[in-house]
């Protein structure tokens, strides 16, 4: 039933698309239509002729965080927001701030898988650092707000092809700049001098954070608004799916 439907729908890939698995399944639909969250996300799908019709960026609701023009607190603090996960790289984000010199708060959850990584590579960093940093543990999406808004950047030093960091567009809905590592979707998603800093080594990171808050956060926020709402990715949504009712009429 599948493959006779499969020219008339179309699927958005929110994963990791270099799985091996990956492959055979999309051989046996070589018409169905996909949508990628990323262009990078693209690129990691080994099948040879993958049948992409766009690109849509995920969106969140304009009104879902409050832009915050000002920090509040005499010192802000870098924020880390998402998992204690190796490719996630908290313990790079650690080593930054505290060469730096600047606080940072780390919000994340430790799943069952990444406990080892959180005991031995983790948990070390944030004990040898209590008077720069501080484990609040995993917050809810009505605590992101005010934990990113308050913050002088979000360090996002991933280590892995991410396809899509929703935390990203959270950030920019605050207005709060973004210092990031180069790897999968980043480059698309962060504006190098509007929305972030893009870095890749450890000092570049450290100089990144020193001069993040120069940054204008109304524009962060006026990019989020043209770029990354819901209201705009469901346009887009809605760009592609008129596209191919013209082209199957």
């Amino acid at each position: 039933m599948l493959k006779d439907i499969s020219e008339r729908s179309v699927t958005t890939l929110h994963g990791k698309l270099c799985i091996p698995d990956l492959v055979p399944l999309f051989s046996c639909f070589p018409h169905s239509k996909l949508i990628s969250i990323s262009d990078n996300q693209r690129t990691h799908l080994k099948h040879k002729n993958p049948n992409f019709v766009g690109t849509v960026y995920h969106g969140i609701p304009k009104d879902m965080f409050n832009f915050t023009s000002k920090p509040k607190g005499e010192e802000p603090y870098l924020a880390f927001l998402g998992r204690i996960a190796e490719e996630k790289r908290p313990d790079i984000a650690i080593k930054i701030a505290v060469k730096a010199g600047i606080p940072l708060k780390i919000a994340a959850k430790i799943d069952k898988v990444d406990v080892e990584f959180w005991e031995n590579e983790v948990k070390p960093l944030v004990d040898q650092n209590p008077e720069l940093v501080e484990y609040i543990g995993e917050i809810t999406d009505s605590q992101k707000g005010e934990f990113l808004g308050n913050a002088r950047a979000l360090l996002f030093p991933i280590d892995w092809n991410e396809p899509f960091g929703l935390v990203l567009a959270e950030s920019m809905a605050c207005g709060t700049p973004i210092v990031a590592r180069p790897c999968g979707s980043v480059p698309e998603v962060v504006e190098e001098g509007v929305t972030g800093i893009i870095f890749d080594t450890i000092d570049e990171g450290v100089e990144a954070v020193k001069r993040v808050h120069k940054m204008d956060r109304a524009l962060v926020r006026e990019t989020f608004e043209k770029r990354f709402t819901s209201e705009i990715m469901a346009g887009n949504y809605l760009k592609i799916f008129e596209k191919m009712l013209t082209q199957t009429e």
